[in-house]
């Protein structure tokens, strides 16, 4: 097995690793977050530093690609571009957990992570950098722009486009053939009936635009 790094060390990492472990084609050896001391630990991984020690940190451990181990899509592209650019050479790679169902045709960009249980179906395309999380539902043809996420429990008729950045949050279902809009929010537990505003937030049954939202903002 290959060795990689995740970059993060919170719960979501705690989910990839153990995606990671399952899976079996990668080996974890050890983690990166600026925030944490050099040798804590999650779930028996060290953290071995930060972003700016990528480059020594590839060399002493052999690594052969990296999983930005962060849940919000904002931040999640921030982390990226550092390390795109502090290591260029180290690749990103993906995570699809043994339990989750990819249908004929459909593909899957580096760098994202697919959780327990997920189901994407035939001809989805899912970008760059997404996270398809633990239980969510992908219908026939639908698309995930790059770093856009979908939260557990969340369904999705066919059809749909989830735009860059979008979070569609825990439990929403969306209806056959919707889009919802670059940088937008969907709350949990939403029905959503008809198209998403980009920068927007929006939850409800049937769902409605709350208000607008910056570029970064924190989901709700």
């Amino acid at each position: 097995m290959q060795n990689i790094l995740l970059v993060g060390s919170s719960g979501h990492a705690k989910v990839i690793i153990d995606i990671v472990e399952k899976q079996g084609r990668y080996r974890i050896a050890g983690l990166i977050d600026a925030f944490r001391t050099v040798g804590e630990a999650t779930l028996g991984y060290p953290v071995l530093g930060g972003e700016s020690d990528l480059t020594r940190l590839t060399a002493e451990h052999d690594l052969h690609g990296v999983i930005v181990a962060i849940g919000d899509n904002s931040v999640r592209a921030n982390v990226a571009a550092r390390v795109a650019e502090v290591c260029p050479q180290l690749p990103f790679v993906s995570a699809v957990h043994p339990s989750a169902s990819i249908g004929k045709g459909a593909s899957i960009g580096a760098g994202t992570v697919v959780m327990a249980g997920a189901i994407i179906n035939a001809d989805c395309r899912v970008g760059r950098f997404c996270i398809v999380n633990t239980k969510a539902s992908l219908d026939h043809d639908c698309l995930m722009d790059d770093f856009s996420s979908l939260a557990p429990g969340v369904t999705t008729g066919g059809n749909c486009r989830i735009g860059s950045h979008a979070a569609v949050s825990i439990g929403a279902v969306l209806r056959h053939g919707i889009t919802v809009g670059e940088h937008s929010v969907v709350g949990a537990g939403s029905i959503v009936l008809k198209a998403v505003e980009a920068f927007s937030v929006s939850y409800g049954n049937p769902a409605k635009k709350i208000r607008d939202r910056q570029r970064g903002d924190k989901y709700l």
